[in-house]
């Protein structure tokens, strides 16, 4: 083809400059293939041949496409989601991303509603310690109307469903605030409603509070129980008024957070309580689709001498079965048996079912997402893949930085700032949210979710990794302990001794959170003193630069008169016969600019760029 248009090349190897290359580039337009009238989809890493093919044109006439796009492909070539992409604007068809078995796992497919169920509420008991959680459990456990049918609960695995008149509850026995975070942490939001144990003769305690604070983070609905109430000194009113001042208030008193007055010892009001849960769920309205595979949530795993790793899992969504292979964490496996919380082996799992899972090539972490899989082979692989993920991890360090504030302004990937403040004496504490609540506006939002006095504790640290907060301490240190577990969490924190800094900081970082300002900056003008006609090219401006700089490839607009009469890119610049990155003011230079050619002289064309101004609060 060269040879016939009088270029003379000697072989393959021959180069030839842009503009021949753009006349033999020429030619094709007359053989554009035509778009057919379907629209199809086209998943990425099709071939050349196959995408042909479900286009109904000529490999030829695709390959030749390619060629004008710059793409020199074979016809078994296989076609990147970029080149699919700009392949769709011509021939009409929709290119489709291909996923990754990771990412194919993650996706959340919406269920047909037809399909959705009703399923049990979960429920957490959280609470000070001495007031009463181990006791309500007890009670509640008692109160299950299969006891005299099955015997009662005879194996303990960490949840049990109770099946009650109204409908069943499964609570998990993990009622430590600190275990609930730590599911948190891993991104598990198992619980959909949270029981709050408050002694009516203590009240409001601080392991109290550190509950309300987790609750909120989890954003999960509370229920108050007032435990003890049969106590002499006991004052259930007291324990109102503490819980009002953290916005839980009574429906009695114009609120519309539930409470109910019990005693777990002597089983009074428990029936209330129960009664009172299952309101609770109906406003919820929790629904699952049990005909798909399952997904769950490891609650606690370990590794049993006779039957090797065990885990408890609380099956979500879908149903799992005898069989099933699955991916848990890093682990994978297929499962072998189920036993119910009442020691009994099962078929079938729905969902809202904590089963005792056998068949784990590992002992999964509580809070590990269960995936159940079609392919046993493509469950191992996904597991293999996480696992040299992790280790690749390991042998870098990425983490998140530990002690760096500034990490987040770089991150953006959101407009709230969670923060937990810990200082030496509340007044501190108090002079310092004053402060940074001040900073909050509408284009970021600064939140304080906890609060405390002494030094930052292991509790912190999960709650600040369960939340995607950061630690400011003033005037405090770190627990020994707490500091493996904040390098471990990737917890960003910093302590102060001058409250000034650490408004100063926390600024910063509320102001990296937004988007930088975009402004217009003119690099330079050129007047347009003489004009070329290229055949198949187009019109190349002789231009003279007055001022600044006139850059290839930056944006640019042609004035008339003062008037712009286009806009575009400069997508050629030459300073004689060869290409330029720029031209400096009183040198003269060809510019062809994207879509025009009517220049005339006496024409001024204004190269332009955009700068990203950071923004402020």
């Amino acid at each position: 083809m060269l040879n016939e248009h009088g270029v003379e090349v000697k072989s393959h190897m021959s180069s030839v400059d842009e503009e021949t290359a753009e006349l033999i580039l020429e030619e094709f337009k007359g053989s554009e293939p035509e778009v057919p009238p379907t629209v199809t989809k086209v998943e990425e890493d099709t071939t050349v041949t196959g995408l042909a093919d479900s286009l109904g044109i000529k490999r030829n006439d695709l390959v030749k496409s390619l060629m004008k796009m710059g793409v020199m492909a074979s016809v078994n070539q296989r076609l990147g989601f970029d080149t699919l992409v700009a392949l769709s604007e011509k021939f009409n068809f929709e290119a489709i991303k291909k996923l990754t078995s990771e990412e194919k796992l993650l996706a959340e497919e919406p269920d047909d509603p037809d399909k959705l169920e009703f399923r049990p509420p979960v429920v957490t008991i959280m609470g000070h310690v001495n007031h009463g959680k181990t006791s309500l459990l007890d009670a509640i456990r008692k109160t299950n109307v299969m006891d005299m049918e099955a015997g009662g609960i005879t194996q303990h695995i960490g949840a049990y469903k109770v099946a009650l008149e109204h409908g069943d509850v499964v609570f998990l026995d993990t009622p430590g605030h600190e275990a609930f975070t730590k599911m948190r942490a891993r991104g598990a939001q198992v619980t959909d409603v949270v029981v709050l144990v408050v002694a009516a003769d203590d009240g409001l305690m601080p392991q109290t509070r550190e509950a309300i604070d987790h609750a909120k983070a989890a954003d999960v609905p509370i229920v108050v129980a007032i435990n003890k109430i049969d106590k002499e000194n006991s004052k259930p009113d007291r324990v109102k008024q503490q819980l009002a001042e953290f916005e839980l208030v009574p429906e009695d008193w114009g609120g519309s957070t539930i409470f109910a007055d019990i005693s777990a010892l002597n089983n009074i009001g428990i029936d209330d309580l129960l009664e009172n849960l299952g309101l609770e769920a109906e406003l919820l309205e929790l629904k699952a689709n049990p005909d798909k595979p399952a997904r769950g949530t490891v609650i606690e795993a370990r590794v049993d001498k006779s039957r090797g790793s065990v885990a408890t899992v609380l099956v979500q969504d879908g149903s799992l079965r005898i069989g099933d292979c699955f991916v848990a964490g890093i682990y994978s496996g297929k499962v072998r048996a189920m036993i119910n919380d009442r020691g009994e082996h099962i078929e079938e799992a729905p969902p809202s079912t904590p089963v005792e899972v056998l068949g784990f090539s590992g002992v999964a972490e509580a809070g590990d997402k269960f995936y159940v899989l079609e392919d046993e082979k493509e469950a191992r692989a996904i597991s293999e893949s996480r696992k040299a993920k992790l280790l690749e991890e390991a042998r870098t360090g990425v983490r998140r930085k530990t002690l760096d504030l500034y990490q987040m302004l770089r991150e953006g990937e959101t407009k709230d700032l969670n923060v937990i403040i810990k200082g030496d004496v509340q007044g501190s504490i108090e002079a310092l949210i004053g402060s940074l609540e001040r900073l909050s506006t509408d284009a970021v939002k600064l939140n304080v979710i906890h609060s405390g006095v002494g030094d930052i504790t292991e509790n912190d640290i999960m709650l600040a990794s369960a939340s995607d907060a950061i630690i400011t301490g003033f005037g405090v240190s770190l627990a020994s302990s707490a500091s493996g577990l904040a390098e471990k969490e990737g917890v960003r924190l910093r302590l102060y001794n001058v409250i000034y800094e650490a408004i100063s900081d926390i600024r910063a970082a509320m102001e990296g959170l937004l988007d930088p300002e975009l402004r217009e900056v003119i690099s330079g003008r050129a007047t347009i003193i003489d004009m070329f006609s290229i055949s198949r090219l187009g019109t190349v401006a002789g231009c003279r630069v007055d001022n600044g700089r006139i850059l290839r490839n930056s944006s640019a607009r042609v004035l008339r008169n003062n008037r712009t009469i286009h806009e575009s890119k400069i997508y050629s610049l030459k300073r004689f016969s060869d290409d330029a990155r720029e031209v400096a003011s009183g040198q003269e230079c060809g510019i062809m600019i994207d879509g025009f050619n009517d220049f005339e002289l006496g024409d001024v064309i204004e190269s332009y760029i955009y700068e990203e101004i950071p923004a402020t609060l």
